[in-house]
């Protein structure tokens, strides 16, 4: 199915396939093409409008039944870290964080299959080998970088990478496209710290929000990113701050076509105002 938008944008829909959040649910994504000389320009003004990207695609959930998957930011210009994420920093006092340019490394891979084996070994990344691995890091037309962290060697030896996150560098804030860890150092907490930094990153440099990709209540796989306050979720086009009314999970019933088209005629592009 496609759909043409103004300056002859093209935008698709995926067919139903099983959601992987909510049992018994279907989901379809809008997409689009990222790509040419206004990439970054695109990339920002959808992420603006609820998308994530993967590689060189441009993606949000259009499912015709169900509105539970909710694109979700941390207001980092307000956070205030709280004693617990206080703990987890100082716990994690001695890891160093390193920015690189998009570039997949064995090293990257072999803590990415340890990962995949121990959290999400029947996931829909499971098979994935490092051909995939690399064109998920390496295909970014907009600018990206791999946040990597690593941990002292013992007794001063070789230092040891124990977490990656592949980031887009927004106008308004960071995008955290796609995070892993170690998996072994549960007392680390390191997918809490990895976004506390990326909180820190975005204060560090001036820009107002940490975008985290969806949140879906009452799916456990997405309960980890309501314990981060300020978060503002894109609801009805626009951007607004959690209630505890959405913390509940719920789903709205529409037909299929009507929410496809009134996606679309919601998506604002460049130069089409």
């Amino acid at each position: 199915m496609r759909h043409m938008l103004p300056q002859s944008h093209q935008f698709y829909v995926t067919a139903p396939q099983p959601c992987p959040y909510l049992d018994g649910k279907v989901e379809r994504k809008l997409f689009t093409a990222l790509q040419g000389d206004s990439a970054n320009n695109l990339n920002d003004v959808l992420s603006h409008q609820g998308f994530r990207r993967s590689q060189n695609v441009l993606y949000r959930p259009s499912c015709g039944t169900c509105t539970a998957c909710l694109s979700a930011r941390i207001v980092a210009s307000d956070f205030k870290f709280s004693r617990g994420q206080r703990r987890i920093l100082k716990r994690n006092a001695e890891v160093e964080r390193l920015a690189r340019s998009p570039w997949a490394t064995e090293t990257q891979y072999d803590l990415f299959r340890r990962y995949l084996d121990a959290r999400h070994a029947t996931g829909g990344m499971a098979d994935m080998d490092m051909h995939e691995f690399a064109a998920m890091v390496e295909e970014t037309p907009v600018r990206s970088r791999v946040i990597e962290y690593y941990r002292p060697g013992e007794n001063g030896g070789r230092r040891e990478l124990i977490a990656v996150c592949l980031t887009d560098i927004l106008s308004d804030g960071v995008s955290m496209v796609y995070s892993f860890f170690d998996p072994d150092l549960t007392r680390q907490s390191l997918g809490a710290y990895v976004i506390l930094d990326h909180i820190r990153i975005a204060q560090e440099s001036n820009l107002p929000y940490v975008y985290l990709g969806y949140w879906v209540p009452g799916s456990s796989k997405m309960d980890y990113k309501a314990r981060y306050d300020p978060m503002e979720i894109f609801a009805d086009g626009r951007w607004r701050p959690v209630t505890d009314a959405d913390r509940a999970p719920s789903a709205h019933e529409r037909s299929e076509a009507t929410a496809i088209r009134a996606q679309l005629a919601a998506i604002e592009l460049p130069g089409t105002k």
